[in-house]
């Protein structure tokens, strides 16, 4: 099968469109014909050697968990009507940036009717994520929410979410065309954080208001800026670090302003997601309460896809497809 493979730490040239051997479904696996495999932010970090998150892998290696396509193949145990099935899966080895990956057939979902390979498998892991996030996050309508990244993969489904909520939802994005996203998934204001005056002008068009809840998935200086925002009571949560500069709000400051900070990231690390819970993200796609937005780029062009995402020239979830 044709794959991407990292045989050196490095830039995002180093990923490699190669032929490896096809792998074989073992007992309770089954063999999937990759249609989509998503991309993550974490994996631009580990393709640099950089450990900032899960430990790195040895090489070479073949990155991307998240698959999703059509069953080939089943292990010599496995029900033979697995074969043909559409499915996604958070747990594709040896990884998804490939033609071909086995997963055990217990971390399968069949996808949900009516939902596309790149739908699916943009929700198996962001979607999940994003709904664990709202869970620890407890919006409610009367909320005044500030999601930064709003026209991420993450973001978009949170603004979403707040809107449908009723709270007041405020997306900061990079640039004219995010803004315009953003401002079209329902947000009441939409800023470009790319401008040095931002904060200033969610003042302005809030009249007022404070921000009660600071969704942020950047941290960095616009984290710094994002928190500056919240009013007495608020509750700032971060869900990542695109910026790669960490943001944590000092103690005494969090005291005196009487601002809570959680970190979502590290709780949601530290738990396990469930097949419940990724059953549920599917779910709300499926039925179109939460509308996954993806961009895709053929499989042998992984590595510019590994350059858009980080330089943040995406819109929406990073994924894969095979090539024509």
């Amino acid at each position: 099968m044709r794959a991407v493979v990292l045989h050196e730490f490095g830039p995002a040239e180093n990923l490699r469109y190669e032929t490896v051997p096809d792998p074989v479904p073992g007992p309770g696996e089954v063999l999937v014909s990759v249609r989509a495999a998503g991309v993550h932010q974490i994996e631009t970090a580990m393709r640099e050697g950089l450990t900032i998150g899960p430990p790195l892998p040895e090489l070479p290696a073949i990155f991307g968990g998240e698959v999703a396509g059509v069953v080939a193949a089943v292990g010599p145990d496995v029900d033979k009507s697995w074969i043909g099935a559409d499915v996604v899966t958070a747990h594709g080895r040896p990884g998804g940036y490939a033609e071909l990956a086995v997963a055990d057939v217990s971390a399968v979902h069949r996808i949900p009717d009516g939902l596309g390979h790149e739908a699916a498998v943009t929700m198996i892991v962001t979607g999940t994520t994003a709904i664990g996030l709202l869970d620890i996050a407890a919006l409610t309508s009367d909320d005044v929410v500030l999601v930064t990244s709003a026209a991420g993969g993450i973001g978009r489904l949170v603004v979403q979410f707040a809107h449908r909520l009723g709270a007041t939802v405020v997306g900061a994005a990079g640039g004219p065309a995010k803004v315009a996203a953003v401002r079209g998934l329902g947000a009441d204001v939409a800023v470009d954080y790319d401008l040095p005056q931002w904060a200033g002008t969610v003042r302005e068009a809030l009249g007022g208001r404070g921000v009660t809840v600071v969704l942020d998935g950047v941290e960095g200086e616009k984290g710094r800026a994002a928190f500056g925002l919240l009013t007495a009571g608020g509750r700032y949560i971060t869900i990542g670090a695109a910026s790669r500069t960490e943001f944590r709000p000092d103690a005494a400051e969090l005291e005196e302003r009487d601002v809570r900070f959680t970190d979502a990231l590290s709780l949601l690390l530290a738990g396990q997601d469930t097949p419940a819970d990724e059953t549920r993200a599917l779910a709300h796609a499926a039925a179109g309460e939460l509308v996954p937005a993806f961009q895709t780029f053929p499989l042998s062009r992984t590595a510019a896809a590994h350059a858009a995402l980080e330089s943040r020239q995406t819109t929406g979830k990073v994924v894969l497809v095979p090539d024509a």
